[in-house]
């Protein structure tokens, strides 16, 4: 699971491990960011109608570099 959610939250979790938190807390700390942030990256919200059509689960806090690696998937669409 650690590896999954790193494949998508690299930064997220070297951050993490980098300051001192343990492979389960960074786990922790990262699980469902990394499932919506790969929902954003693999293009699933990409022709949405309105913000009223996002499914209630489809943003989690995130930092500027994360929406930053969202907008360019979405750019080279």
């Amino acid at each position: 699971h650690c590896l999954a959610v790193r494949a998508v939250c690299q930064r997220e979790i070297d951050c993490d491990r980098g300051n001192g938190y343990s492979w389960k807390i960074a786990l922790l700390r990262n699980y469902w960011k990394s499932k919506v942030k790969q929902e954003w990256l693999s293009g699933k919200y990409s022709n949405i109608p309105s913000q009223f059509s996002l499914p209630e689960k489809s943003m989690y806090p995130m930092d500027v570099d994360t929406w930053g690696e969202i907008l360019e998937a979405e750019l080279e669409r």
